[in-house]
């Protein structure tokens, strides 16, 4: 029903940016909220930055000053621009959305496959 496809992921010297993106594709009606989270390896999946349909950002402590989230005017396309970028931010980066899909009365959930962003020292 609700398709997300992150991109932008890769190898990253500290320092550097990257730009992540998220494109949602389905039959779908409204997108409210959207983010971007991550999970390295044995650590548990952690929100990184969100965007309500109103706008409001809301950013973990690590990455404040740092990170950028945004969407386009459709609303159906996320954005995650990482600057100054730390070995630390080294993760799996998963999009997320609330959307409402066409036919139904549901919000729901949906996930991306992931993409690896990977900072080297």
């Amino acid at each position: 029903q609700v398709r997300l496809v992150e991109s932008g992921g890769g190898l990253v010297q500290a320092g550097g940016s990257l730009r992540l993106s998220c494109a949602a594709s389905g039959s779908i009606f409204r997108i409210n909220a959207a983010g971007w989270y991550r999970q390295a390896p044995g650590n548990q999946r952690e929100l990184v930055a969100a965007i309500a349909s109103g706008g409001n950002l809301n950013y973990a402590d690590s990455v404040k000053g740092r990170f950028t989230i945004s969407r386009d005017n459709a609303g159906n396309t996320v954005y995650l621009q990482m600057n100054s970028l730390k070995p630390e931010d080294t993760a799996v980066y998963y999009c997320n959305a609330e959307a409402l899909t066409y036919g139904s009365s549901h919000w729901r959930d949906y996930w991306g496959q992931g993409t690896q962003v990977t900072v080297s020292s």
